[in-house]
């Protein structure tokens, strides 16, 4: 499940917004020509995904798919119902791996016979993901979140709700079409550029199509919210932040200003730049708090007010998850950058702005392993 903390308020944001109108539910709306939006439910707080049908000659390319619910099949048997034309769908093209994104793919293929598009490493993660279905946490996850700081009572939810991912989704194709960075798709006689940014997820796809000035960007830009970057417990060490800022200036040097872009989640907008310009500000402001919470040695759940404006407990295990994986973000990209010192005390990591006088022998790293004999993995 994807998950986006709220910005900072978006009217400091020069953005516009060409639709006054949603999609009505099991109908689309056309934003472009040949393009249309589909406005699916999903069954979490943030309640809505969008999809985009690609006019592609004998049918629709379709663009995401939703996560699996009863209720989404019924929207969609009412979108085919109601269709203008009876034409189906020439193939699914995925942005991502996240279930609200994949999680109807395998129900589509199958029911119009057509193969799923995705790039390499976002459809092996899925396969990878969905095999845990049914398997216990395994002891490395356990010692994740206990570094983290978690306790007792959320570790044993985190127990009861691990292997959940691959419920949210129908059993995938056993074979898959890959689609590349920069390659171009004709899709309905026009030509769609593929624009992978990293970050949010191992390798997402946005599609711009220059002939439209249009550019479907999925999770790596949504105009009222910010996508989850977070750390997982398969590799605690990573530094997906700084691949997120990265794909933020990707974008802005490979796209134009002017596009019309289509989010998987709000509405449609324009304004790429200005948007990615405050993408990149806001991070930047998160880092100046966090470094000023880590002026004494804090746990990462002691920091979570320095990056959210909601709070975060441990009842709700599936936010204090997302907001865990986020705040390891930011402190590994600062670790990255020498910025801050971790050192491990009786299992929990602690961590505090670099002070080399202060703290000599402690373990600074830029990928230097803890010298304490309690370090994770």
């Amino acid at each position: 499940m994807d998950g986006q903390t709220d910005t900072a308020p978006t009217d400091k944001t020069p953005l516009s917004y060409p639709f006054e109108a949603l999609p009505p539910r099991g109908t689309t709306l056309e934003v472009a020509p040949g393009v249309h939006w589909i406005r699916m439910p999903l069954p979490y707080a943030l309640d809505h995904i969008n999809l985009w049908a690609l006019d592609d000659g004998d049918g629709w390319a379709l663009v995401d798919t939703g996560t699996r619910t009863d209720e989404n099949a019924q929207v969609w048997r009412a979108l085919f119902a109601n269709a203008p034309d009876t034409r189906g769908l020439t193939r699914i093209l995925v942005t991502h791996m996240h279930p609200d994104h994949i999680g109807m793919a395998g129900w589509l293929t199958r029911k119009f016979d057509v193969r799923m598009w995705m790039t390499r490493l976002e459809y092996m993660s899925c396969r990878v993901m969905v095999s845990d279905t049914g398997r216990e946490a395994p002891p490395e996850a356990i010692d994740f979140y206990r570094h983290a700081g978690w306790g007792d009572a959320a570790i044993e939810s985190y127990r009861l709700r691990f292997g959940n991912f691959g419920k949210h989704i129908h059993a995938l194709p056993e074979s898959y079409r890959r689609i590349r960075d920069q390659e171009v798709l004709n899709i309905g006689g026009r030509h769609w550029r593929v624009v992978v940014g990293t970050g949010h997820s191992p390798e997402h796809a946005c599609l711009y199509c220059a002939e439209l000035g249009v550019l479907i960007s999925g999770d790596q830009v949504l105009p009222r919210i910010s996508s989850n970057v977070s750390v997982h417990p398969t590799e605690p060490d990573a530094d997906p932040m700084s691949d997120w800022l990265d794909s933020l200036a990707k974008l802005k040097r490979e796209i134009p200003a002017d596009v019309l872009v289509l989010p998987s989640h709000n509405e449609p907008f324009r304004g790429l730049h200005a948007r990615l310009d405050r993408l990149a500000t806001g991070q930047q402001k998160s880092f100046d708090r966090l470094r000023r919470a880590l002026l004494q040695p804090r746990r990462v759940v002691d920091v979570f007010g320095a990056l959210f404006a909601r709070p975060i407990g441990e009842q709700d295990v599936g936010l204090l998850g997302m907001a865990t994986g986020e705040t390891l973000a930011c402190l590994n990209h600062l670790i990255s950058r020498g910025e801050v010192w971790r050192e491990t005390r009786d299992g929990v990591h602690w961590y505090q702005l670099c002070d080399f006088q202060a703290a000599p022998g402690m373990a600074h790293d830029a990928g230097l392993p803890d010298t304490s004999a309690a370090s994770g993995p």
